[in-house]
């Protein structure tokens, strides 16, 4: 079975010319000499690098669509007609008592001071790139209202045009980052919370004592990588001048803006645009150490650390890292990720799928439990969109995960709230749109419930903001919709034991019992005593 076929997809704006296409290679049966285009090999032989990005740049996310032999659809969850586990203490339970809309689905992560928030989703890393500079706003306010955690992502202080440093080349002025910290802090209640994450450059230029010392921010991140890409972050610039400041910044540039022919290229409109780069980190033990000691000595309660899709190696090594340093939060990013800027053939062709990583990090964190090591709470990322999802991951990895990163999930309804009030505006709702309602007290079904709640300040609330709380709400819904059928009323009650796996490769990579199986004896049991 052909797992992927190359040479041409959507992302890239790029398709085959012929309907029979090589599976291997994505190469048309037939390919003609006089082809007018526009596979990806056509495409790259006159623009060259730039076909190995997702475009356009600042319009748009992308997820990688390479189909792994296993994912979260192999498994199913139980339902079960008896029993209702996590009511309140002292309630009986019964038909009366367990309805589903008494499921709890607050969730908390943290070592000593914890954070808690209305459902255990919490956004992906929302960075340098424009669709999230250009958004933030939309989906800063909309965690901060939906009560769960944002995360504001590499390199905001370093790509910021406003930027000053004093002479020793650390921050002493980013007005972006001041932006963004201010825009979550004016709706934030008592659930999530805004951390900031930073990367090589970032440590470079005195990004954590920034933020600790202007803004008294509590949590720092460190990020060594995520789902979609084995590299770091990137943006792309279209302005000579522009990339020449972000070079001179110290941030790697290509094609490189200083040299005469790449100007020259320019200048003559056959270079376009520029990729602004960050650097590989090199991890050591007793350096990450060292960094832990030193971002709590600057002030911050709470630390956390992101990962990539990267080999099994690098999995034991945060897990027990993170262990060692008490850190508060470990969340793994698997393949193949979502991203507003990364290589479309890496996104699709390295690092261990989620699924896979997932099934690892269990193993893993229950090795460390039997060695008597702390597990630190834990958060999976990579492909999720939806509640039953999240559910599957929080059962598959428990007791030890807490919450689900999602991307480009929850970029989306802070997209479409966004755009529906500049479709209100220019008098130009689409018919999907319209056949709810012609204003926004209309269309969106939680408006009024915001309304009350914030009164005369709901004109401050950004309309994308508005999709990203009725998207939670529904979410919140639906969860509580499962954890009721499967007899689950708090989050912390439910366990692997509420999976069950359709395909005996699914049971062999994560240990979930296959769906003849599981429960069997327990069947038995009913059937036959």
């Amino acid at each position: 079975m052909n797992l992927r076929q190359p040479n041409a997809n959507e992302a890239t704006s790029t398709v085959n010319r012929s309907r029979n296409v090589v599976p291997c290679s994505g190469i048309c049966t037939r390919c003609m000499d006089g082809c007018k285009g526009s596979c990806e090999i056509w495409l790259s032989s006159f623009r060259g690098r730039e076909v190995l990005y997702p475009g356009p740049f600042g319009g748009m996310t992308t997820g990688a669509d390479k189909n792994y032999p296993v994912d979260y659809s192999h498994l199913n969850i139980q339902g079960y007609a008896v029993g209702a586990k996590g009511l309140p203490e002292g309630t009986d339970a019964n038909s009366d008592t367990a309805v589903f809309s008494m499921a709890d689905t607050i969730t908390e992560y943290g070592r000593e001071k914890k954070v808690k928030m209305s459902i255990p989703i919490f956004t992906g890393a929302l960075g340098s790139t424009e669709i999230a500079q250009v958004n933030w706003e939309h989906f800063a306010v909309g965690a901060a209202i939906s009560g769960i955690t944002i995360v504001c992502g590499e390199n905001v202080c370093g790509v910021d045009p406003g930027l000053k440093l004093d002479a020793k080349g650390k921050v002493i002025e980013s007005p972006e980052m001041d932006r963004r910290i201010e825009i979550y802090r004016k709706f934030r209640g008592d659930y999530g919370e805004m951390l900031v994450q930073m990367n090589v450059e970032d440590t470079r230029i005195g990004t954590a004592e920034y933020v600790s010392s202007k803004h008294n921010l509590e949590t720092i991140e460190i990020k060594w990588g995520q789902g979609a890409k084995s590299i770091g972050g990137e943006i792309k610039v279209t302005s000579l001048e522009r990339a020449i400041e972000l070079k001179n910044r110290g941030y790697i540039v290509l094609p490189d803006p200083t040299v005469k022919e790449v100007q020259a290229a320019f200048k003559a409109g056959a270079i376009k645009e520029f990729e602004r780069h960050s650097r590989l980190g090199f991890i050591t033990k007793e350096g990450f150490l060292d960094e832990i000691d030193r971002l709590r000595d600057i002030g911050f309660k709470r630390i956390t650390l992101k990962t990539g899709a990267y080999s099994m190696v690098e999995l034991a090594m945060a897990l027990r890292y993170a262990s060692e340093a008490g850190l508060d939060l470990l969340t793994i990013d698997g393949a193949p990720g979502g991203t507003g800027m990364s290589p479309w053939p890496m996104m699709n062709e390295w690092g261990i799928p989620t699924f896979y990583l997932q099934s690892l990090a269990y193993r893993f964190s229950r090795e460390l439990e039997k060695k008597g090591m702390r597990v630190p709470d834990l958060a999976m990322a990579g492909g999720f969109s939806d509640e039953p999802g999240v559910f599957k991951a929080l059962a598959l990895g428990s007791p030890y995960f807490r919450a689900v990163c999602m991307g480009r999930g929850l970029m989306i309804p802070g997209m479409v709230g966004k755009n529906i009030e500049k479709w209100l505006q220019a008098g130009d709702l689409p018919k999907s749109v319209s056949k709810y309602g012609s204003t926004i007290d209309e269309i969106f079904v939680c408006y009024e419930e915001l309304r009350e709640k914030y009164g005369t300040r709901i004109k401050e609330i950004p309309m994308g903001a508005v999709g990203i709380y009725t998207y939670t709400q529904k979410f919140r819904t639906g969860l509580q919709q499962l954890m009721a059928g499967s007899r689950n009323f708090r989050l912390s009650t439910i366990t692997r034991g509420d999976l069950m796996a359709l395909t005996t490769e699914a049971a062999g990579i994560s240990g979930i019992p296959y769906v003849m199986e599981a429960r069997f004896d327990e069947a038995m049991a009913a059937l036959l005593d």
